[in-house]
């Protein structure tokens, strides 16, 4: 898959993209990620690609015509590349809250232009022309969306084939169907006491059967803490077996 990121400061992408382990995905093409810079688009000696708003007010505002250019450059690349015609994504707090389910549809697909606003936003005339999807991480704001854009391609590029040491170990994550949308349960390693407190008997068991239901019951009792709503859906969408539910029943 190939994303195309849209960026004033490609330079922020550069120690992620070889770092950690999910470097395995860039570095074997299975993501590949291609940096696009407006300011290499836009005109004048100074290179402008914002101005002051309409209307007044502070901050600045990204123009259009720079980002135009930039993503007609990027269409034609993809041209020649890719068949498919990428979606152009914009990261921006009326979007939707990435999910774990969005990340899989993501994982599956053949990528997108990812569009990184700064300032006080982007002019609502390129976004209303070009932008196919918003994307949030939450009801926060951050400087710039490279680091929205940042969490997209490690949550995607975790999930290709051979990135993780163990194919399988992505499926125990949070949030995943393999979990019925539960969170994970704790974790521990050595040494068996640390500062006064033991790993729980029930994982130096040996007792794999046991070892699997205390999981369980970990992850039930950290979701219903912590994330209650995905109790409910889990119960909604029929995930919960009888075992399941004695198990809340002694938590309420």
């Amino acid at each position: 898959m190939r994303f195309d990121v849209i960026t004033l400061f490609p330079e922020l992408f550069a120690p992620f993209l070889t770092s950690g382990v999910t470097r395995r995905a860039y570095a074997s093409g299975q993501v590949d990620v291609r940096l696009w810079n407006p300011r290499d688009h836009a005109e004048g000696n100074y290179r402008r690609v914002d101005d002051r708003p309409f209307g007044g007010g502070p901050g600045m505002v990204m123009m259009a015509e720079p980002l135009q250019r930039c993503l007609a450059a990027i269409r034609a690349d993809r041209a020649e590349a890719v068949s498919e015609q990428a979606p152009l994504v914009l990261f921006s707090p009326i979007g939707e809250v990435l999910c774990h389910a969005a990340v899989e549809r993501w994982s599956a697909g053949s990528g997108a232009v990812l569009l990184c606003g700064r300032y006080e936003g982007i002019d609502q005339r390129f976004i209303d022309t070009h932008v196919d999807l918003q994307i949030s991480l939450g009801d926060f704001v951050l400087s710039g969306g490279e680091i929205a854009a940042l969490a997209l391609l490690d949550a995607v590029a975790r999930l290709q084939p051979g990135v993780l040491n163990d194919e399988g170990s992505h499926q125990l994550d949070s949030f995943n169907p393999a979990l019925d949308g539960l969170l994970d349960c704790p974790h521990y390693t050595r040494p068996e006491e640390w500062a006064g407190q033991q790993v729980p008997a029930a994982l130096m068991s040996g007792h794999h059967a046991q070892i699997e239901r205390w999981r369980r019951d970990q992850r039930l009792a950290m979701t219903a803490r912590h994330r209650p709503e995905l109790i409910e859906a889990a119960r909604r969408e029929g995930r919960l077996g009888p075992l399941d539910e004695a198990v809340l029943a002694k938590l309420a």
